[in-house]
């Protein structure tokens, strides 16, 4: 086996073994997403379309939710992308450490964009790593999380009706985010920008901007983040001790 094979067969294991413990969260939220469609009316064809070409679970609520409401496709869409506005900011960081890919092996990433993809890659490419790395790394997340959705989509998509009313997989949601949130708070500047993103979005959301709780939540942590890093700067690796891992 070459010293590349073996690179990329070492970031592959670890983006599974990164990845796991995000199933946690997603698998019910999948169920939530596949039952929700076919609760209000449209075809288990219907719910796996939106996973396989939305493939955001907070999106494809939001689409049944209007469309069950009586709205347009339009809106529909807008409403959608209002609340994925976050994937731009995403990708503006994951740009600087991947630029030299080809394009397709980028717009390959740019599908498999989820949070936590974005969260577990962004937290391991820190500059020190081998770049070689990264991408077996971040397509073996997206693989796991993509499968494991599209799966338990399906699920909920054929068998939610006969979930009884009294298990709560709405709280899959949450815990998607609150499971996302365990690699990252490892600095002052994360802990801040997580602490004041929450309260912004769950303020936001109180005074009637539910589409845009998200986006307003993650503009004012980005914010936090970055003026307490400002003032507290995270300290330097002594020389010889290596960065992050």
């Amino acid at each position: 086996m070459s010293g590349d094979d073996a690179i990329r067969r070492d970031a592959m294991r670890s983006g599974v073994a990164a990845a796991a413990p995000m199933l946690i969260g997603i698998v019910p939220f999948g169920l939530v997403a596949g039952a929700a469609p076919v609760a209000a009316g449209f075809g288990v064809d219907e719910a796996m379309g939106l996973s396989l070409f939305v493939f955001a679970g907070a999106s494809q609520l939001a689409i049944v939710d209007v469309l069950a409401d009586g709205g347009t496709a339009l809106i529909a869409v807008v409403t959608a992308l209002t609340i994925n506005l976050r994937m731009l900011l995403y990708s503006a960081s994951l740009a600087t450490v991947l630029a030299h890919e080809p394009r397709r092996k980028r717009l390959a990433v740019a599908y498999f964009l989820v949070d936590q993809a974005y969260a577990l890659s962004i937290v391991r490419w820190t500059g020190d790593d081998d770049p070689r790395a990264r991408l077996p790394f971040y397509f073996s997340v997206g693989g796991l999380l993509g499968s494991s959705w599209i799966a338990s989509t399906a699920v909920g998509a054929l068998l939610g009706s006969s979930v009884p009313d009294d298990v709560p997989l709405e709280f899959a949601i949450p815990l998607v985010f609150l499971v996302l949130l365990v690699p990252v708070l490892d600095r002052h500047p994360a802990v801040v920008a997580a602490s004041v993103g929450g309260v912004g979005a769950v303020a936001a959301s109180e005074f009637g901007a539910d589409r845009l709780s998200v986006l307003i939540g993650g503009v004012l942590g980005i914010v936090a983040g970055t003026v307490a890093e400002t003032v507290r700067p995270v300290p330097s690796p002594s020389p010889g001790t290596g960065g992050d891992t």
